[in-house]
């Protein structure tokens, strides 16, 4: 079981939400679409070579994001990968995933 972690556009954050529940991500025993979304601010600066969703080459960015943090199984973490980068509209979206401790985490 791990903890995916993102940050998305306030405007698109269903957007991705759904596709990540379609994935099979956001499963927690006998729920589903679970999921934790906080807002706060990004900062970037886009280098030579990148086309970002957002600002431009070479200037410093803040733009407002949410933080999107939910469950998922082992069996789907390449689906919900997959659906993530596809469903997300920045060109490098920042993507963490952490694995839990079976001691710990129970489903």
């Amino acid at each position: 079981m791990y903890v995916l972690v993102t940050f998305v556009p306030p405007d698109r954050t269903e957007q991705v939400l759904a596709a990540l529940f379609a994935a099979g991500a956001g499963r927690y025993g006998t729920y589903d679409h679970c999921a934790f979304v906080s807002s706060g601010e990004g900062r970037f600066r886009p280098l030579s070579g990148a086309d970002p969703y957002i600002g431009m080459v070479g200037k410093d960015e803040r733009v407002r994001e949410n933080r999107i943090e939910l469950l998922v199984s082992d069996d789907v973490v390449d689906q919900v990968l997959k659906a993530l980068r596809e469903s997300h509209p920045y060109e490098e979206p920042a993507i963490y995933l952490f694995p839990l401790d079976g001691r710990v985490f129970k489903s």
